[in-house]
């Protein structure tokens, strides 16, 4: 990673160095190794406070690796126009030197003054979008209303506003004030129903206890439920014995219990009203490689009626695909999260696109296939990169009609 970081900054450094006035490139060329060590500073700094066990997220180191790694996406795209400029120059210097040409000044200039303000130009965009993105774009809670119709949903439960969020990732955030507004918008929606698809943490439970009184506010009459994602398990972090392991994951369900989630462990409960009865389905994680496989859809139905309405939760939306629609239970709506939309990309009416959708198959939005339902959610929270560009945070309203 190093060796990558260093050879990027060499080349861009020869490179405006035959294109800036010698004045300039005086204060520029220490900018360059500046922002590559800001940014490796940034990371060691963090791995001591994880070793001293903090969990939580500082403010400052946030802002320094997140905006160092923005400056490093603008070095590589800014990179680009000079690279295609040094290879047209490659066929020019052999015809050249086989013909005993001597080049003229016209024919192969120094780097032509366009070719810099081009990749000056690229350098600006990931660089004001970061700034952005670390500042604001974090947490810039959207609210998305969904409304479905289902023939199956009972006459009950038409009309029921269910709110979907995901991927919290508590171990992240930088300012508790900020979630803690994002947190009233499901409040303010009055929700009949809140349902959580996983990831409450990034590896410790002990991220979320900054959280517990937030999370514990949030009321829905017909319940609150919640599933584990794949960062929930711990598994990304070492334990001094398998003991400390299993402490964390106890502490965790008691997290839950805490808040008023009732956690769902490849586990199913009922919701009755006026007589009539929907389920509630959640899975533990169910992922391709190299995310863990411990959901288990035989046990989360087991004894379920398969003519009745139900709503499942899996936090990854492969396992939609590969088991959902195949399993003999039919599943309604499926619920996801995960993804996070990459924390990066363009969602605009009519148009959406990430780079995380050369990954996922489904990887944000409403999917369908015939008569059942998968929401992808973008997620609540960040993970690695500090902050999010064009994939603004979400809580998600669904309103849910009988055909």
């Amino acid at each position: 990673m190093l060796a990558v970081f260093t050879i990027l900054d060499v080349f861009i450094w020869r490179s405006l160095k035959r294109t800036l006035a010698p004045k300039t490139f005086t204060y520029v060329k220490w900018i360059i190794p500046l922002t590559t060590l800001i940014f490796f500073l940034g990371f060691f700094i963090n791995l001591m406070r994880a070793a001293d066990g903090e969990m939580n997220a500082n403010y400052t180191l946030n802002m320094m690796v997140g905006f160092s790694f923005g400056v490093f996406v603008a070095k590589l795209l800014m990179s680009i126009p000079f690279l295609i400029e040094d290879i047209r120059r490659i066929p020019l210097f052999f015809y050249n030197w086989v013909f005993k040409r001597k080049p003229r000044k016209e024919s192969m200039p120094d780097r032509r003054r366009f070719v810099r303000n081009i990749s000056l130009g690229i350098a600006s965009i990931p660089i004001l979008g970061t700034v952005y993105g670390i500042t604001i774009g974090k947490y810039n809670y959207q609210l998305k209303r969904i409304p479905l119709t289902f023939s199956r949903l009972p006459k009950a439960f038409d009309g029921l506003k269910v709110i979907q969020f995901s991927d919290f990732h508590a171990g992240s955030f930088d300012d508790y004030e900020a979630v803690k507004n994002g947190l009233e918008y499901i409040n303010e929606r009055k929700p009949d129903l809140i349902l959580f698809t996983g990831d409450l943490v990034n590896n410790r439970a002990g991220e979320s206890q900054p959280f517990i009184e937030m999370l514990k506010q949030l009321d829905a009459p017909l319940g609150k439920f919640a599933i584990l994602g794949n960062h929930d398990y711990g598994d990304y972090v070492p334990y001094e014995s398998e003991q400390e392991r299993i402490e964390n994951m106890q502490s965790l369900f008691k997290v839950f219990e805490e808040t008023g989630f009732e956690l769902l462990t490849n586990e199913n409960r009922q919701i009755e009203k006026d007589g009539e009865v929907i389920d509630i389905v959640g899975v533990e994680n169910w992922g391709q490689d190299p995310f863990p496989q411990y959901g288990d859809l035989d046990k989360a139905t087991t004894d379920l009626p398969t003519d009745r309405f139900s709503i499942l939760l899996s936090h990854d939306p492969d396992h939609w695909d590969h088991e959902v629609l195949n399993h003999q239970h039919k599943f309604d709506l499926t619920l996801s999260g995960h993804t996070h939309g990459a924390q990066f990309g363009v969602e605009i009416p009519g148009w959406q696109w990430s780079p995380v959708k050369y990954r996922y198959k489904r990887w944000m939005g409403l999917y369908q296939s015939d008569d059942q339902y998968l929401f992808v959610s973008k997620g609540f929270g960040f993970l690695g990169f500090p902050g999010r560009v064009g994939m603004s945070p979400e809580v998600v309203e669904f309103k849910l009609s009988k055909a």
